[in-house]
């Protein structure tokens, strides 16, 4: 399998710096409301469990071998949320922010766009564990929705899918009404959104697959993604 941005990132040692920043950056902009969902539900209040995300990432960005990282390795999400534990523990959090991100380009999230974008309540969760992982199933979800749709618009195939997304909640309603109204016929209505639901399993596993050390671990990630979103 093609190397992972993870892997990309572990296996560095002084080679394409900036390549391995790009990579590290694209996942924690993916983990970035999981995190923040995980210290709200620690006690902090929006803008402080910002500033602990953004120094956080901020401190991981300034980097220099990307290798010292993980020295263990393992899964980028179970390593991701140790290392803010880790950071949470020795730094103060606004004044962790004030130091790390002077110098950094801080991700372009803030506390109000993730107020709004959350999903979510993390006071709902049992855990700050829970609430982590709980974001972080719905962010995947919907970003492996969005890229669907983005590729669906760029095939002129909007209107298509805009008719044909309820059946990646469930079974469609009224197929014979949705053929008639994109004039097709019922068994054409199935078999295309039977093609959306394959398309978004595969680019929902390729958003995982992003985040693990081998393809081996897939399976087990989505897994864990799904009781994330079933632990009510």
């Amino acid at each position: 399998m093609e190397s992972t941005r993870w892997s990309m990132i572990t296996s560095l040692q002084g080679g394409d710096a900036a390549r391995a920043r790009k990579a590290l950056e694209e996942l924690c902009q993916v983990y970035w409301t999981s995190l923040w969902a995980w210290a709200r539900r620690q006690g902090l209040d929006a803008e402080a469990s910002a500033d602990l995300v953004q120094g956080f990432f901020a401190m991981l960005l300034e980097k220099e071998d990307f290798a010292e990282l993980a020295p263990e390795r393992g899964k980028f999400r179970s390593w991701l949320l140790a290392a803010l534990r880790h950071h949470w523990s020795h730094e103060r959090e606004k004044a962790a922010a004030a130091k790390r991100g002077g110098g950094a380009r801080l991700l372009p999230i803030h506390a109000a766009t993730a107020d709004g974008e959350l999903l979510v309540v993390a006071a709902d969760e049992p855990t700050p564990e829970a609430a982590f992982e709980r974001q972080w199933a719905l962010h995947v979800m919907a970003s492996a929705a969005s890229r669907v749709r983005a590729a669906y618009a760029a095939e002129g195939k909007a209107d298509l899918h805009a008719a044909l997304e309820p059946a990646l909640q469930g079974e469609l309603e009224d197929v014979a009404a949705l053929a008639l109204r994109l004039s097709t016929s019922e068994g054409a209505v199935r078999v295309a959104a039977s093609r959306l639901r394959r398309r978004f399993g595969d680019e929902l596993r390729a958003m995982v697959a992003e985040t693990v050390e081998d393809e081996g671990e897939v399976e087990e990630e989505l897994a864990a993604l799904l009781r994330a979103l079933s632990a009510r």
